[in-house]
């Protein structure tokens, strides 16, 4: 009986250790959260989301801003009060700097703002040609849109190789408990026994280690 209590602390604590708080993807609040030590944090992915939702709707409004006749410092200003991270490029504006090279250091300090090197080089092209800014943004936009499908498209087939490798994770742990259930005691020889407890010890191991794997690779093949 103890070691099927001892069993369920276990398992809870696994997966406590493995699945990250949820946070809503605000587009005000898309600070990096820090990752899990041992895997990357769904939380974190979803803010690299928000960020790149928040990348293409910045992108809309500045051609609309521009569209409608606004100046660009004034379109910037418009676009930060809905992602509050474009304030460093706002200011760059208004003290006349390089707003190109602002956007691209914001694009680099944020793992999900990477597409604003696109808007970046939208702007140098119409500061350095004088061709309309608000023309290059909207093409911006479209090819935005075009990368975000097949986002869409790579993220819906890491999801199931995400699945599975948590599925197979957690196959072990079903079967010392199946073992548990039909009158054997497997738990009795991985928690009281010297060897046991090597045993155990290298196969939690080797499955974080596993769960670590997919996940970097299924980042590794999202990456933009």
């Amino acid at each position: 009986m103890l070691s099927t209590w001892v069993a369920a602390a276990l398992v809870a604590a696994a997966v406590a250790a493995w699945v990250p708080p949820v946070r809503p993807p605000a587009l005000s609040r898309s600070r990096a959260a820090p990752g899990r030590v041992v895997l990357p944090s769904l939380g974190r992915r979803r803010e690299v989301a928000a960020d790149r939702a928040a990348v293409l709707e910045v992108c809309d409004l500045l051609g609309a801003e521009l569209a409608a006749g606004r100046p660009p410092t004034t379109a910037l200003e418009a676009a930060s009060e809905r992602w509050p991270p474009l304030g460093s490029v706002v200011e760059a504006a208004r003290l006349g700097a390089d707003v190109p090279e602002a956007l691209r250091r914001l694009a680099e300090q944020r793992r999900g703002a990477s597409d604003l090197h696109w808007v970046a080089g939208a702007w140098q092209v119409a500061q350095d040609t004088g061709h309309g800014l608000a023309a290059a943004l909207e093409r911006t936009s479209g090819g935005l849109r075009a990368r975000r499908r097949t986002r869409r498209l790579v993220d819906s087939e890491l999801a199931s190789a995400r699945a599975t490798a948590r599925l197979v994770a957690c196959l072990p742990f079903a079967v010392l408990l199946m073992g548990a259930g039909a009158g054997s005691d497997p738990w009795a020889f991985l928690l009281t026994t010297p060897i046991g407890w090597g045993c155990l010890s290298v196969g939690v191991t080797l499955v974080v280690l596993g769960l670590w794997w997919i996940e970097r690779l299924a980042d590794r093949a999202g990456a933009p």
